[in-house]
């Protein structure tokens, strides 16, 4: 057996009543944890190769902690913990970043993005879909759908209330990970795999996706969708969107540059270089026809958004008479970017 592992946690969860995992939190996940670690929990787990979610005791949890104290105080301070548990307990061993095979995968690779362990598409999370179940996220956590009217009347003939937040396969990150240096106006709209960087301010409705964020500093009070990476300095205008494409069959990732000002209720389809403005309320696609005008707006051709991307100090806007997309460059565009984001 190989003791290089690409990463590694303990977890407690919620299974439903026929023992499938619905959720997992993991307090402290690993990313290339150290083979020494790796070689003292194996053998307590029964674990040999490859990727596995191996459930264990409390006892076992003991036993962990035991081994792994004089090698990592941190992790032995959680198998502490986790030996009191009366919650089911998963070790989660990934030998390689390969394709998702189980729910408690799925969850560590979404805990490695929130706890800025890894950026967005920096972990593979194919067939990550089928192995989330779709289930009520409560005051009460996470319950099955199957079992969900159930588990209502009961709390109902207690005298309580069962609050059910919501019903999707993600839960909020702030749940799960609350990352150091950040503000969140509401934290619902931030989805567990989230990568949000120190610095980052996300508005009332301000939404970041999974496999999405922000490297931070920046103020997010728009849409950032699964995919899209924005640099620092760079803020995102109440109601606009950052939209991930399709090519192939995979998700490509859409960087937004460092400086970078989306105005409110626009929206980009392709990257974005540094110091880049897009007015408000204009839609730019990678296939939208752009006309590139000189310093003076002199017409130099019309060229489609995806040629642009990446390019640094650029001003998108739509002219009021023609209705053309436009982009002026140099100067007067990197001037009016400046005052922009002073005014903001």
């Amino acid at each position: 057996m190989s003791n290089s592992l690409f990463s590694i946690a303990f977890g407690v969860g919620t299974q439903n009543r026929q023992g499938a995992w619905l959720e997992v939190f993991y307090p402290q996940p690993l990313l290339n944890p150290s083979a020494e670690l790796v070689a003292a929990v194996a053998p307590i787990l029964g674990y040999s190769e490859g990727n596995q979610a191996i459930t264990f005791t409390t006892a076992q949890a003991a036993q962990l902690a035991e081994a792994v104290k004089g090698i990592d105080a941190v992790q032995g301070k959680l198998l502490t913990r986790l030996a009191e548990s009366h919650k089911p307990l998963v070790a989660t061993l990934l030998a390689e970043d390969a394709q998702l095979s189980s729910t408690p995968e799925a969850y560590l690779k979404l805990h490695l993005l929130s706890h800025r362990l890894v950026k967005p598409h920096g972990v593979s999370l194919a067939g990550i879909f089928p192995l989330l179940p779709n289930v009520a996220w409560t005051s009460q956590g996470a319950i099955d759908l199957s079992e969900l009217a159930e588990m209502q009347l009961e709390a109902r003939l207690r005298g309580e209330l069962l609050e059910v937040f919501s019903v999707d396969k993600f839960p909020k990150m702030t749940d799960y990970v609350v990352p150091a240096g950040v503000r969140i106006a509401d934290a619902a709209r931030l989805r567990l795999g989230a990568y949000v960087g120190e610095g980052t301010t996300v508005m009332h409705e301000g939404f970041i996706n999974f496999n999405a964020g922000t490297e931070g500093p920046g103020m997010i009070e728009g849409r950032v969708s699964a995919g899209v990476f924005v640099g620092k300095g760079s803020d995102l205008g109440g109601g606009c969107s950052t939209m991930g494409t399709l090519s192939g069959g995979g998700n490509i990732v859409i960087k937004v540059g460092e400086g970078c000002l989306i105005g409110a209720n626009a929206g980009i389809g392709f990257p974005l270089g540094d110091r880049n403005t897009v007015e408000s309320g204009l839609y730019v696609t990678a296939g939208t026809k752009v006309a590139l005008l000189d310093e003076k707006n002199q017409l130099v051709k019309v060229v489609k958004a995806r040629e642009l991307a990446g390019q640094s100090d650029l001003l998108f806007r739509r002219n009021s008479e023609t209705g053309a997309v436009e982009c002026k460059t140099h100067k007067s565009a990197i001037e009016l970017n400046e005052a922009l984001h002073a005014h903001n």
